[in-house]
């Protein structure tokens, strides 16, 4: 091995430590990251000045920018807090009911808005009904963590890690839904049965709802409804974009720059509410995924895991849910499908539907298996912290543990047989 292979390797792994341990900010540690691959890259002539431009790939910040404007102004609207207040009060104060509810709208809402925002939407409304019912709080959000980590899985626009994937492999939002919607919809189905098994003992009994109406949750109803448009526009332009000759990024800027101009809101207002931390987090990692990729280890990586599942696609597609969705469990999502992106890549014959799909798979369900697996769990454990309860790592990674674990053996089976990988 090369020194400067040796130096990138070093730098992608203090990378990896402060963001895994949170000595500094995601974003922070990503750009630390670029800038000792960029000093060390440009003095060693590793790369070029003009060659590191390209190590961030544009399409993926303008697809994140534009769905996130969309987004942002939706749930101005109210939108999103009328589904979550509607499928609450649709229980009518069945605990059963209620958490299913629960679960399959933190799900739901998860497919359009980024986890740490869908986390805190489901926290207020959860708060109030299991005070207001006087419910033990704990099954209910530990059980909201683990779906909106699993929501949106199936869609393109569903997570960050699935557009790094879906970009990267070159697969469009239709040939996404494909591949992934049945075992998304099995995977909903498996881990809410799962889940109110482990609870049912504490969710409590029913007890009346006070009466409220969910659409008084909406102040300004003219953004409400053209929301919806704007949102149904965007994703039925997505299911065209084979007939429509451009990116998922043209698409989702269009939309943004509609969504700005029927807002009647101040755009620096919602600029200001726009996760900037992911987005300078995913170009710093980026740069050093690029930096890292231009020594060779990443093509060298990529002829060994080859080597090394013997040109089985079985192999390398249970190799690739099973490392990835391990690997999430302790560092980000998002490092982690940048890096496995990269490295499937350069194999052609590992390059597949099958292990595409199974990245989406690993980097999505590994997500929710200890406290320290992503942003939406800590941002869980710290709402009940502020109800005046303490969620112990030992309480949430059994539960964690168990669905995650439940949820790859499954993805296994679906893999094998929708790719036909057993022949």
């Amino acid at each position: 091995m090369e020194p400067v292979q040796i130096i990138f390797i070093l730098i992608y792994l203090l990378t990896i430590l402060l963001s895994a341990t949170k000595i500094v900010p995601l974003s922070v540690a990503a750009m630390i990251g670029a800038l000792l691959a960029a000093f060390f890259g440009l003095t060693n002539n590793q790369f070029t000045y003009n060659e590191a431009l390209g190590f961030i790939n544009m399409r993926l910040i303008f697809l994140l920018l534009g769905v996130m404007i969309v987004v942002e102004v939706a749930e101005r609207s109210g939108l999103f807090r009328f589904g979550a207040l509607y499928a609450v009060k649709v229980s009518r104060g069945n605990p059963s009911v209620l958490f299913v509810s629960i679960c399959v709208t933190s799900a739901a809402v998860s497919m359009f808005l980024s986890d740490p925002t869908a986390m805190l939407l489901i926290a207020a409304a959860m708060a109030t009904i299991t005070k207001l019912l006087r419910y033990d709080p704990v099954p209910y959000f530990i059980s909201a963590m683990i779906m909106i980590n699993l929501g949106g899985t199936s869609t393109l626009i569903g997570s960050v890690s699935n557009m790094i994937i879906g970009l990267e492999a070159g697969i469009s939002f239709t040939a996404f839904i494909g591949y992934l919607a049945i075992c998304e919809a099995a995977l909903w189905g498996i881990t809410i049965f799962v889940l109110y098994m482990l609870f049912k003992s504490r969710l409590g009994e029913k007890k009346e709802l006070p009466e409220y109406d969910p659409w008084e949750s909406v102040e300004d109803k003219k953004l409400f409804y053209r929301s919806i448009l704007i949102l149904l526009l965007m994703i039925g332009l997505f299911l065209t974009l084979d007939n429509l000759g451009v990116g998922p990024e043209a698409v989702a800027l269009g939309c943004a720059i509609l969504a700005l101009a029927l807002s009647g809101s101040d755009p620096a207002e919602i600029f200001k509410k726009l996760d900037w931390e992911t987005i300078f987090f995913i170009a710093g990692f980026m740069f050093l995924v690029g930096g890292l990729g231009s020594t060779g280890i990443l093509k060298d990586l990529s002829t060994q895991l080859f080597q090394t599942v013997g040109e089985s696609q079985l192999g390398a597609t249970i190799a690739t849910l099973w490392f990835s969705g391990l690997a999430s469990a302790a560092v980000s999502n998002i490092a982690i499908a940048l890096t496995f992106s990269q490295i499937i890549s350069g194999v052609a014959a590992l390059s597949s539907a099958a292990v595409w799909s199974a990245l989406v798979l690993g980097t999505n369900l590994g997500g929710a298996t200890t406290p320290l697996s992503g942003a939406v769990i800590m941002m869980g454990i710290g709402a009940l912290k502020r109800e005046g309860i303490s969620l112990s790592f030992t309480e949430f990674t059994k539960v964690g543990l168990i669905t995650s674990l439940i949820q790859l053996g499954f993805a296994s089976f679906y893999l094998i047989v929708r790719f036909n990988l057993w022949v």
